[in-house]
């Protein structure tokens, strides 16, 4: 009879586990994508725009003057032209000699002669060259999320498609946790990873190790069975597979999570309740994740507290904040319901070797809506 999994009599601490899931884990090489693929990757290293517009172009529809030749033209003294004034829409490139468009209320051409009603300033109605892209800027930096607003940078440039770092995650759901598997994958396409999911046969150790094996990762997720439960066998799938560097982590909720390697790669098992799961996702996916990404550090948001936060010695406790009049408010600390998840703006840990948060401390808390 096969003996059920076990946690150890002592903890790994967070950091230490951490630490040695990112041993040998570097960036991915960049892959070129499509501008709706490369939504929410993370930037590679890309050749500098060029100026956008590359020439002075009408920001208005309008006629085009030189601002010089129309000092002193108003409505009671106007200004009669020689010939007609030059139409341009806006886009148009602003014609030799031009530095400005004047409204069509301005210009007076009922007459026999055109005349100008209006004075101007050089630039008025005109997008400077540059105006939109300086030259030698770039679409988004590398180590940054591509957003929405990088791609109408990259559409204004003519640019079709983006230099990228997108880790393949490898998800296997172990049975019955297919609502956390499916959490976890919508938090890991939002982070950028190109995810691919599959659920193991059964919740036995040889239906999960079998389930590892389908196809090469950057990052391996299992979920669920990390427990001690009887019908928990994740983590002796992966010794079977590979190595296991860790199984219970100084971790509230998730304390039942492991670490470990198939080869290189590295791989998280992750309890399949939802805040434990989460929690795990948070502190020790992510990492890896931004890893393999080259992502910049992410950042926080420094606010002090409406109140204390107590934590335990020796354990790692997941905080879930909300923002109230410039104050962190304390939404659940170590016990997550789903009605905090839901609401929460930002999440913080506080370490082990901490007892917590006086009131009014500022602390850094990292943001859950980008």
């Amino acid at each position: 009879m096969t003996s059920r999994q076990r946690l150890p009599t002592t903890l790994t601490p967070l950091d230490r586990a951490l630490d040695a899931l990112l041993q040998g884990v570097e960036p991915v090489a960049p892959a070129e994508l499509t501008l709706a693929e490369a939504l929410c990757c993370i930037a590679a290293e890309m050749p500098p725009l060029r100026a956008h517009p590359p020439r002075d172009v009408a920001a208005v529809d309008g006629y085009a003057f030189g601002a010089r030749d129309l000092v002193g033209a108003s409505s009671y003294s106007p200004l009669p032209l020689s010939a007609p004034p030059i139409w341009v829409e806006a886009g148009d490139a602003i014609p030799d000699g031009c530095d400005c468009v004047l409204d069509s209320d301005s210009v007076d051409v009922s007459g026999p002669l055109p005349q100008v009603q209006a004075e101007a300033i050089p630039g008025q109605g005109v997008r400077r060259a540059g105006g939109d892209i300086a030259a030698g800027s770039f679409v988004v930096e590398a180590g940054r999320r591509v957003l929405p607003r990088h791609l109408l940078i990259a559409r204004a440039a003519g640019l079709e498609r983006l230099d990228v770092r997108r880790p393949r995650l490898r998800i296997v759901n172990v049975r019955g946790g297919s609502a956390t598997a499916e959490l976890i994958a919508e938090s890991a396409r939002t982070a950028g990873a190109d995810v691919v999911s599959s659920t193991a046969v059964g919740r036995d150790a040889g239906s999960i190790a079998a389930a590892l094996d389908d196809g090469a990762s950057d990052l391996l997720l299992i979920v669920g069975g990390s427990g001690v439960g009887r019908t928990d066998a994740a983590v002796t799938a992966l010794a079977a597979r590979g190595e296991v560097l860790a199984h219970g982590i100084a971790l509230q909720p998730g304390r039942t999570s492991a670490v470990g390697r198939i080869g290189k790669m590295p791989v998280i098992a992750l309890p399949g309740a939802p805040d434990q799961a989460l929690a795990a996702w948070w502190t020790l996916a992510l990492p890896v994740l931004d890893r393999l990404s080259g992502r910049r550090s992410r950042k926080t948001v420094n606010l002090p507290l409406a109140r204390k936060i107590a934590s335990s010695v020796g354990i790692a406790e997941i905080v879930l904040l909300e923002r109230q009049q410039d104050r962190w408010s304390t939404l659940a600390v170590g016990e997550l319901s789903l009605d905090a998840i839901a609401r929460a703006e930002a999440w913080l840990v506080v370490s082990g070797g901490s007892e917590g948060f006086a009131a009014g401390a500022p602390v850094d808390a990292y943001m859950l809506r980008e």
